[in-house]
């Protein structure tokens, strides 16, 4: 099982941007994804999740301003970042508690990350 985010970039201040992550491999189940960000020197934070039922959540800095989604039926998890900020400047990693096949139990995936810039 891997995960694969996509969609990053650089964009002025007040721009949008869609990441995309995908998780492929022998899969039973997904329960919670989610997206969490990361800036150098930084502890990865949490930005939003979304339960296999569509329940959102959201961290106070984006509310307002992100849309966290998911296909189920494609195993994948979005995150629609508008009105940016150079604070939202980071490395976002999605994440995922999957149920593999064969498996018993939910594991906790990382994807790889990918570099958000916000310029001002």
């Amino acid at each position: 099982v891997q995960l694969q985010a996509s969609g990053g970039g650089l964009v002025q201040a007040g721009g949008s941007l869609r990441l995309s992550c995908a998780a492929s491999g022998s899969i039973f189940r997904i329960n919670v994804m989610g997206w969490y960000r990361q800036v150098s020197g930084k502890q990865r934070e949490l930005v939003a999740t979304i339960t296999s039922g569509g329940s959102t959540d959201y961290e106070d800095p984006v509310k307002g301003r992100f849309t966290i989604s998911r296909d189920n039926a494609k195993n994948m998890v979005y995150l629609q970042m508008t009105s940016l900020k150079p604070e939202d400047t980071a490395v976002y990693y999605c994440n995922a508690d999957i149920r593999g096949g064969g498996l018993m139990y939910f594991v906790k995936y990382w994807g790889q990350g990918t570099q958000v810039t916000v310029s001002s």
